[in-house]
């Protein structure tokens, strides 16, 4: 291309392909502040932060003009800079200013710019509303006192990862981020994915903490803490400690918990090369006995909510292995609560992950054994790295540890599954060897490589050509859901990521300006991989010994057990139902689900016939009835429940006799 300029501050900056002057000015090595803006987000033009002076133009938004040759730029004149003060102050009149307790200080945007730009007053009156604070989300915690109305939450949430689970609300001086219909954010559509907390500038939506609970159960006796740490947190962690974004700080990571207070220190790694040897034999039987294909993977939480809440019909394609974070509790509470000679729920599982997903994941009750949680608590790498310094670590300064044998072994294709493609890459390193029966000459698969958010790859095995789709972001994700429930999906492995780039670009990740900290992350991990004496899972001793003295065949019966799960189809948006019969002096509350699933199950004629009974047997007044939209319990209706008690496959006979019973039973309490 021909080469353009233009000038800036009297310099003469050339440009390219670049799609604003904002990021021409940036080239220049100078960091013109910015709330709003995203590479990757629609251009939205609303903090006015980025305003510059264009001669012959007056003052404009930087990231709202195109570049042009010739443009004569100036970019902090008295003016600019006595603009962007005023702004930030406003800024800081409508934000609740409890900064010294705020988790997300170290990394505020709008405090690093009040300090930037010397703001040492604010002149203007604090705004007087007070907001709740929203905990109902296992993963999040919205605080709408301190939202400055930038919509980068809004944005990431509609455009990338295509919800729509948070909108603007109300107007003027009331306006607000806010899901839908006043509900919190744990009672709509929500998937856990945290992007939206990735790109909130202040701590308006942060992380969920666990921090706490974790300082609890390492301060009690009682109990054996170990921890587990996922591929990408070491290679982002240090980034708050001065190391380069991608430098690997792993052994450092493993001295800083064993320091806390951990018995053992694990890699999440070991898990990965687990799941690689159990989902490539499920994909190589699936094509053996023309199964459902294309499989998809189920590593990532935010992406299997999704899939249940958007998608139910394809949830036959997902994987049936655990992701690895559940594998690895799953596996090692029995195995080391039998080697200490404790109970299980003496042993605690803490996972470090880069996700917020990870939460949600962990308390799901399939993931549980007679109340006991395979993990116990799951850490993003952002309260790791405050754990670390609220034990005053100098984290630069601790002596190098290696993690824990057997469960801290890995192979390279464990690690990389930190990355998008990751998966894909080790499947194709073991399924290689299974049907060729030779080793790969390379193990880098470049194919599945890259930073798209849609990536194709045909990838020959020998005897057949794999054909594999690579997709991050959920909003490609539904792309690749549609054709596939249409019938026009040529792939036979389908691996999905919610966060861009993959876990390094996860929502618990330190926070991050945009995709080149996310390469840097990604290289990091395949340096990792290149290092290692071993890249292929099957390779990896401790794998093979825990399939002989545990878990038996790959595939097998224990391992089935232990390792995989199903899915269900599960509500978006929850509530008390509608109203259908309210009662005057209510003994029994109904409850008649009439979702898609139990409708066509027959719940409409079933609500019909249970009013008309109700009537005919003078309950109207001690009977309340309300139409429920999800019991989560799909492949089992009609579902109704009856002063909570779960009734599946109800029939009109069946509720009736339970709400007589349950009419009894009140009676004799008030004799």
């Amino acid at each position: 291309m021909n080469e353009q300029k233009l000038t800036v501050n009297g310099r003469r900056v050339a440009f390219h392909d670049e799609k604003n002057i904002l990021e021409v000015i940036r080239k220049a090595n100078i960091d013109l502040p910015t709330f709003c803006y995203h590479s990757e987000l629609s251009v939205y033009g609303a903090c006015r932060l980025c305003i510059v002076e264009i001669e012959g133009r007056g003052v404009q938004a930087a990231c709202s003009v195109s570049p042009e040759a010739g443009l004569t730029i100036r970019t902090h004149t008295p003016e600019l800079r006595e603009t962007r003060k005023l702004t930030i102050e406003l800024l800081l009149a409508n934000h609740h200013q409890g900064c010294t307790t705020c988790r997300k200080s170290p990394s505020c945007k709008l405090l690093d710019l009040a300090n930037r730009l010397g703001v040492n007053t604010v002149r203007f009156k604090q705004a007087g509303r007070e907001l709740p604070l929203d905990t109902s989300n296992p993963a999040l915690v919205r605080d709408p006192n301190k939202c400055i109305l930038c919509g980068d939450c809004v944005r990431v949430c509609s455009e990338i990862q295509g919800i729509g689970a948070i909108d603007f609300a109300h107007r003027g001086a009331e306006a607000t981020v806010a899901p839908a219909y006043g509900k919190k954010l744990g009672e709509v559509e929500c998937v856990y994915c945290g992007q939206c907390a990735a790109v909130c500038p202040t701590g308006a939506i942060l992380p969920a903490s666990e921090t706490d609970a974790v300082w609890a159960k390492l301060g009690d006796p009682t109990v054996t803490v170990v921890a587990q740490i996922a591929p990408a947190v070491r290679v982002a962690v240090g980034e708050a400690f001065g190391f380069g974004a991608g430098e690997s700080a792993g052994s450092k990571i493993v001295a800083a918990l064993k320091a806390i207070g951990f018995k053992n220190v694990y890699d999440t790694s070991f898990a990965a090369d687990l799941t690689i040897l159990e989902e490539t034999g499920e994909f190589l039987r699936r094509t053996e006995m023309n199964g459902k294909l294309p499989l998809m993977t189920s590593c990532c939480p935010a992406w299997v909510t999704y899939a249940e809440r958007f998608y139910p019909e394809l949830l036959p394609h997902l994987s049936t292995c655990k992701s690895p974070q559940q594998m690895f509790g799953s596996l090692v509470k029995p195995m080391l609560s039998e080697k200490l000679k404790t109970s299980r729920e003496q042993v605690v599982v803490v996972s470090i992950m880069p996700c917020t997903a990870k939460k949600f994941e962990g308390r799901r009750p399939e993931f549980a054994v007679n109340g006991s949680p395979d993990v116990d608590h799951v850490l993003t790498t952002q309260e790791l790295i405050e754990m670390i310094r609220d034990a005053g670590l100098r984290f630069n300064e601790l002596a190098a540890e290696a993690f824990d044998l057997p469960f801290g072994f890995k192979t390279g294709a464990g690690i990389i599954f930190g990355n998008s493609g990751g998966v894909s890459e080790a499947v194709v390193r073991y399924a290689h060897e299974k049907i060729t029966g030779q080793k790969l000459e390379s193990f880098d698969v470049h194919a599945v490589r890259g930073e798209d958010g849609w990536r194709e790859a045909n990838v020959d095995l020998g005897s057949r050509t794999l054909k594999i789709l690579v997709v991050h972001g959920l909003g490609n994700a539904r792309r690749a859901a549609e054709l596939i429930r249409d019938g026009q999906a040529p792939w036979d492995f389908v691996e999905v990521m919610a966060c861009p780039g993959g876990c390094v670009g996860g929502a618990g990740q330190p926070v991050t300006a945009g995709g080149d900290t996310r390469r840097k992350r990604r290289d990091g991990l395949y340096r990792e991989d290149k290092v290692l004496q071993l890249h292929e899972s099957q390779d990896n001793p401790y794998i093979r010994q825990c399939y002989h003295d545990f878990l038996g065949e790959i595939g097998g019966e224990k391992a089935h057990e232990l390792l995989h799960t199903r899915y269900e189809s599960r509500k978006r948006i929850t509530g008390d139902g509608i109203d259908l019969k309210p009662a005057t002096d209510p003994e029994v509350n109904v409850k008649v689900c009439l979702g898609t699933s139990c409708f066509v199950r027959g719940s409409q004629k079933l609500l019909q016939e249970l009013l008309k009974n109700l009537s005919l047997e003078n309950l109207d007044d001690s009977v309340a009835v309300q139409a429920s939209f999800c019991h989560e319990r799909c492949d089992r209706g009609p579902t109704v429940t009856v002063n909570e008690e779960i009734l599946d496959k109800c029939t009109l006979e069946r509720l009736m006799e339970r709400i007589r019973s349950h009419s009894r039973a009140v009676a004799r309490e008030k004799v």
